[in-house]
């Protein structure tokens, strides 16, 4: 459990039981070498156990380790969001990933209320004990935000020390209206939306729970963080139009493969999948030389696109 000692700063009315598990409190495990090594390569859990949502950094690694020939010698160049937070001395990491832990949870809280964040308040979250590790705790939890929940932490008035947390990637739904009440899906939608480009622009149910699976999330089995995976995936996120599907192509079965629907396409870039993807793999989107190729390709149509549209609607200016 994510507090297994009461916190002192914790308002009464807060929904502790539901949020406490959320936080994650153990290293990142290692990134697997291929997509089939990584179920074998997550701590191993109980089903309530925080470790059991903590891999979907496992997951987007997942998928790019399983891009073969491509992005292999970036690993020793770059440095992944996971590695790049080393613990300060004489503290313990675990100490460190615990606070980060509570200090995800006070954030959680915050978005779901809609609150504002202020350094001062999450001071006290994070202990005056461990105070002279205030950043480095903040990197570790904003880290979790984004990875496991698709949220950005950002300080919005430097001289206030005033924060506010947005949804990546230009996205405009969080999930929290499907599956437990209040728990941002966004970094679900993300891992899915990488797979799909990933895959050709296309992607088999067995192919999206092969990936899902690294996050414990499993068809038929409710998750106790995200809900039910199946309707989340399978309905909610086709009534959102971010994900559409149809009759998989080749196939002997009644199996659906899923691709991008027209709200993703309109709201966020297969280049800004990429980079995400590539930022948490600790690479350069650029060594994933197809992929690069087939976004910024994109990212070109798309500014003729708009230059056209622009000169369509104001002639006397062009």
């Amino acid at each position: 459990m994510a507090f297994h000692q009461k916190n002192p700063q914790r308002s009464p009315n807060q929904p502790l039981q539901s949020r406490s598990k959320r936080a994650c409190l153990s290293p990142y495990p290692p990134m697997p070498g291929s997509l089939k090594e990584a179920p074998a390569a997550v701590i191993p859990s109980t089903p309530e156990s925080p470790q059991s949502f903590c891999s979907s950094s496992m997951a987007t690694m997942a998928i790019l380790s399983s891009k073969s020939g491509e992005g292999s010698g970036s690993q020793g160049e770059g440095v992944s969001t996971l590695e790049a937070i080393s613990g300060p001395k004489n503290v313990p990491v675990d100490a460190l990933d615990e606070r980060a832990a509570w200090l995800v949870d006070f954030l959680l809280f915050k978005y779901e209320k809609k609150g504002a964040i202020t350094k001062a308040e999450m001071l006290k979250i994070v202990n005056k004990l461990y105070q002279d590790h205030f950043t480095d705790i903040l990197a570790r939890a904003s880290e979790r935000m984004e990875v496991i929940f698709g949220l950005d932490v950002k300080e919005v008035d430097p001289i206030q020390h005033r924060y506010a947390i947005f949804i990546k990637l230009g996205l405009t739904y969080d999930g929290m209206l499907h599956g437990v009440k209040g728990v941002p899906k966004t970094g679900v939608l993300i891992l899915l939306l990488g797979a799909i480009f990933m895959n050709g622009n296309r992607a088999t149910e067995e192919e999206i729970w092969e990936i899902l699976s690294v996050m414990k999330l499993y068809p038929g089995k409710k998750h106790y963080i995200f809900g039910d995976p199946t309707s989340l995936i399978t309905r909610h996120f086709v009534e959102e139009n971010y994900l559409t599907y149809r009759q998989a192509t080749n196939s002997y079965t009644a199996q659906r493969e899923y691709l991008w629907g027209q709200r993703a396409r309109a709201e966020t870039t297969k280049m800004q999948v990429l980079k995400f993807l590539a930022k948490v793999h600790g690479s350069d989107p650029r060594s994933f030389t197809s992929l690069y190729e087939e976004a910024f390709e994109e990212e070109q149509a798309r500014s003729q696109v708009k230059i056209a549209t622009a000169a369509i609607n104001n002639p006397d200016h062009c």
